[in-house]
C-alpha cells in the first residue's frame, strides 16, 4: 500500500525524517534510512531545515525512492517564488514523488546565511491551493499543463502547543480546505496540552500525526522551552534527562512513554531524531510500534 492508501484505509501511521547533509555525500543518510525501512510508512526529507544550507530535499527524496523508500518531500515557501514552487512540484511528480509536506519555512535570519533574502511569495495555504490547481491540469494562472496532470498526497504542519491555540486551529482549517490530507505536529511533550488540542479539533476529519523530537540533554529541553514557540518540556522530563547517566537510554525511555500516551489520541506518530537516527529502532521497539 502507498502512504495515501494507508491514510484512506485508516491505518495508524508511522513516519520519521532525515536531514540532508551539508554536502553531496548521501551514503551515511541512506544507511541510516535503512533503520526505518521495515517499520516506517514514509520518511520525511527536510528542506533546508532551520534555514541552514544543505543538499536539496528533492534530490534526497529521489534517492530514497530509488532505494525503495516512500519519501515525503518537504517543500518550503521561504526560498522560492511561485514559478519555482510550481516547477518543483511538477519535478517531484515527474520523479514519481507524490507525498509532499508543505511548510512556510523558517526565516533565513535564523540560519547560517542570515543575510539571505527571504522570498515567501506564497504561504503554505496558498501553496496547497496551487498544488491542487496543478492536479486539475492547470498552473495557478490557469495555463493548461501538457500531458497528464500530477497527483499528490499533500501534508501540512500544526503546532498543538501554541498559546493561544485558536490561530493554529483556524490555519489548520484553511489548510484542510486548501487540500491538506494529513498533518504532522510540532514536538509534543505536554500530554495535557495535546489532549486539549485533540478536543478542540475533533470536528476536523483529517489524520494528525503527533510529533516526537528525541531529547538529547536537559540543555536542549531548556533551549526549546526558551526559543521554540509552542513547545514546552515539563520540568520532570528536564530533571529526568539531567539526572540520567546514559542520555540515549533516557531519551528512548521518555520518547517511548510519550508515544504510548499519545497513540490513543492520534492517527500516527512522526519521529524527529535530530541526528539520533540510530536509536529510532529502539524507540519503536520500546513503544510497541
Amino acid at each position: 500500500m502507498t502512504f495515501k492508501e494507508k491514510i484512506l484505509a485508516g491505518k495508524f501511521l508511522l513516519t520519521s525524517e532525515v536531514g540532508p547533509a551539508k554536502g553531496i555525500h548521501t551514503d551515511h543518510l541512506l544507511a541510516e534510512a535503512e533503520l526505518f525501512l521495515s517499520k516506517a510508512d514514509a520518511i520525511n526529507v527536510t528542506d533546508l531545515q532551520s534555514s541552514v544550507m544543505r543538499l536539496g530535499s528533492l534530490a534526497v527524496s529521489c534517492l530514497l525512492k530509488q532505494k525503495g523508500f516512500e519519501p515525503i518531500y518537504q517543500l518550503t515557501c521561504r526560498d522560492r517564488n511561485r514559478l519555482a514552487l510550481q516547477s518543483d512540484l511538477l519535478s517531484a511528480a515527474a520523479l514519481g514523488i507524490r507525498n509532499v509536506s508543505i511548510l512556510t519555512g523558517d526565516h533565513p535570519a535564523l540560519g547560517d546565511h542570515p543575510e539571505a533574502k527571504p522570498v515567501f511569495d506564497l504561504d503554505s495555504v496558498q501553496l496547497l491551493q496551487v498544488a491542487r490547481k496543478l492536479e486539475s491540469g492547470q498552473d495557478m494562472k490557469e495555463n493548461k499543463l501538457e500531458g497528464d496532470a500530477p497527483k499528490f498526497c499533500l501534508g501540512a504542519v500544526v503546532n498543538p502547543g501554541a498559546d493561544p491555540l485558536e490561530p493554529q486551529i483556524m490555519k489548520m482549517e484553511k489548510k484542510i480546505s486548501a487540500g491538506a490530507e494529513f498533518f504532522q505536529t510540532q514536538a509534543v511533550y505536554d500530554i495535557k496540552a495535546f489532549e486539549n488540542f485533540v478536543a478542540r479539533t475533533r470536528h476536523l476529519k483529517v489524520p494528525v500525526m503527533a510529533g516526537i523530537v528525541l531529547l538529547k540533554s536537559a540543555g536542549m529541553a531548556r533551549f526549546m522551552n526558551k526559543h521554540v514557540a509552542g513547545v514546552f518540556v515539563p520540568d520532570e522530563l528536564i530533571k529526568e534527562m539531567e539526572e540520567a547517566k546514559d542520555k540515549a537510554a533516557a531519551s528512548i525511555k521518555i520518547a517511548s512513554r510519550l508515544i504510548k500516551e499519545l497513540k490513543p489520541m492520534c492517527r500516527g506518530i512522526h519521529i524527529m531524531p535530530i541526528g539520533w537516527n540510530k536509536i529510532v529502532p529502539q524507540v519503536l521497539e520500546a513503544s510497541g510500534l
